[in-house]
């Protein structure tokens, strides 16, 4: 629950919400969701005072760079050792069903 005594959502708007979403709760729905509800939005509130605008944005909290191997060519596989495993071939391509009309 949030820190303060008044809460930043009560039971009805949360019933009234429900209403709007088509959603049918319980009368302990009500009263968890309200509870629910009403931490999230102390806490975003919380996070909203902390927030300074001499703090730059940032998407992850840690600096982060990518790892990658270095790039290096090797021997790609032959056109038969590419089409050694498939069921059927024409023109030294895979031969697939047909699964559109020759108009598209």
């Amino acid at each position: 629950m949030s820190s303060g005594s008044e809460s930043a959502i009560s039971r009805e708007e949360v019933a009234h919400l429900a209403r709007l979403s088509r959603l049918a709760l319980t009368e302990d729905e009500l009263d968890q969701y309200a509870q629910q509800l009403d931490s999230i939005l102390a806490h975003v509130a919380q996070v909203a005072e902390v927030a300074a605008d001499d703090v730059p944005g940032t998407a992850h909290p840690a600096e982060l760079a990518n790892v990658l191997r270095p790039d290096v060519v090797v021997p790609g596989l032959t056109t038969d050792q590419a089409l050694s495993g498939a069921p059927r071939v024409e023109q030294d391509r895979f031969a697939v069903p047909q699964i559109l009309g020759e108009e598209q």
